[in-house]
């Protein structure tokens, strides 16, 4: 394993991370007695194959269900000073509830402490200001910590990169110490981010490369193709990995096995400037190809934001699924984001296309320079990706 100083908290953080969403029993807290045996082992058999490969950064949160009580059996048997273990909790507005909240997460894990507790989903204004307000969330987080009850204090979002820009400038209460953010090939937004953490010496997470990062699990074969010789995990590990600011990439295991093809990467990070230039080309030619644009174009034209847009459609993230839907053939990753739109929440904001015909995105259309392509472009993504409704994982049932 390859360990990285993970910014101010001086941890030698493990590149890769155990993240903690994907081998518990249901994304709802379920009494201990009602996790199937047989999940539990694999829960257990996947910890210890972390452990055993040098992943010893376990991560979790209290919103991933059964995750904490069931890491919690598990977590007190190893050697406790050779784990990092991170979990998140969502800021409220009342701060004496998240601080109760964080003491329940203790409990559940059945640690005296952890290593990193991250505010879980600073997503918006609303949650940001639970957080950093005077008194508030951050503020309770500070104190845990001076109770012993936490080391390191960061944060975790899926936020619009100004709301991240905001939250990691902040300086009140200590600021974070680290930040989870989304950063992989598909969605390279928020580098000016990583960038300011890193001018902060903040530690930096990389959030779900291989879900988020484009279902690289069951990879679209046209994805497979382009990123030859490697395999699109890989091809994605070694793209994040060579930047020397990102300190660790989240492998969401499901079993034991999932780290396998992770481990592929780490003997290719020194041969990066060889491997990844002609991969890339090929990406990026594709993208133009389809297109006639570069994949991260709908995020430089000038469209606003989702909440400023007409109906509230997040323009920019459909234009961005559309191209990766042509260019990659990543149409079930394009359908499982998209159909999320008006159902994820400020996990995933704004609305998608199905009330178009209800909005007037002409001054939109000519302020972006696309006039009349909008609306065209919008009607594609639509009929492209459109689905039956989904819903978070862990607002399923």
């Amino acid at each position: 394993m390859i360990y990285r100083r993970f910014g101010r908290t001086e941890l030698q953080m493990p590149v890769f991370s155990c993240g903690g969403m994907r081998y518990q029993h249901k994304w709802q807290d379920v009494p201990l007695d009602q996790v199937p045996e047989e999940n539990q082992q694999n829960l257990a058999a996947t910890i210890h194959r972390a452990v055993e490969v040098g992943v010893n950064h376990i991560e979790t949160a209290r919103g991933y269900g059964s995750s904490e009580r069931q890491l919690g059996l598990v977590l007190p048997k190893l050697p406790r000073e050779k784990l990092i273990v991170q979990t998140k909790v969502g800021p409220r507005e009342d701060a004496d509830t998240f601080g109760r909240d964080v003491e329940e997460s203790l409990e559940r894990l059945q640690l005296d402490y952890v290593d990193l507790l991250g505010l879980h989903g600073i997503n918006n204004h609303e949650t940001l200001q639970h957080t950093i307000r005077p008194g508030g969330c951050l503020a309770k987080a500070r104190q845990l910590q001076k109770r012993a009850l936490v080391r390191h204090v960061g944060f975790s979002t899926h936020a619009n990169p100004q709301t991240i820009l905001q939250a990691i400038r902040h300086e009140r209460d200590g600021g974070f110490d680290y930040v989870n953010l989304h950063w992989y090939y598909i969605y390279q937004r928020n580098w000016p981010a990583v960038e300011d953490a890193t001018r902060r010496d903040m530690g930096v997470f990389i959030i779900s490369p291989s879900d988020k990062g484009g279902m690289l699990y069951k990879p679209s074969d046209k994805l497979v193709e382009l990123c030859r010789p490697l395999h699109p995990i890989v091809f994605n590990d070694v793209f994040c990995l060579s930047r020397s600011e990102v300190h660790t990439l989240s492998v969401g295991a499901a079993r034991p096995s999932d780290f396998d093809r992770h481990l592929e990467a780490l003997p290719l990070l020194g041969r990066a400037a060889e491997l990844l230039p002609p991969i890339i080309a090929r990406l990026e030619a594709a993208v133009r190809e389809k297109t006639g644009w570069e994949l991260d174009r709908p995020f430089k034209l000038d469209l606003p934001e989702w909440e400023e847009a007409p109906g509230q459609i997040n323009i920019q993230i459909m234009l961005w699924l559309r191209n990766l839907a042509l260019a990659y053939d990543m149409t079930e990753y394009g359908q499982m984001r998209y159909n999320l739109l008006g159902n994820g929440g400020h996990w995933f904001p704004g609305f998608s296309a199905e009330k178009i015909d209800e909005v007037d995105l002409s001054p939109v259309a000519q302020q972006a320079g696309l006039d009349e392509r909008l609306e065209t472009l919008l009607r594609q993504t639509h009929s492209l990706l459109a689905k039956d409704k989904v819903k978070r994982l862990s607002a399923g049932e």
